[in-house]
């Protein structure tokens, strides 16, 4: 039994490549959450709405910057 929170990734440039459901500790733990896409990192954040997914009830994060690695 996983201990994580499904969640949809909303939003962000077309060229960027992430999935659609990404998986949360919860919303309390990460409100916020980046994914490493080449030499950036994509922030989402919970957008406070819910959308349905393959017939689940998702929490949508939508995309809302882009910060690069550090060398």
């Amino acid at each position: 039994m996983s201990n994580t929170t499904r969640v949809m990734l909303s939003g962000g440039p077309d060229w960027i490549s992430v999935p659609i459901v990404w998986e949360v500790r919860s919303l309390e733990l990460e409100p916020k959450i980046k994914i490493l896409c080449g030499n950036a990192y994509e922030h989402f954040v919970f957008s406070g709405s819910y959308s349905v997914h393959d017939g689940h009830r998702l929490p949508v994060y939508r995309w809302c910057r882009r910060t690069y690695v550090a060398e």
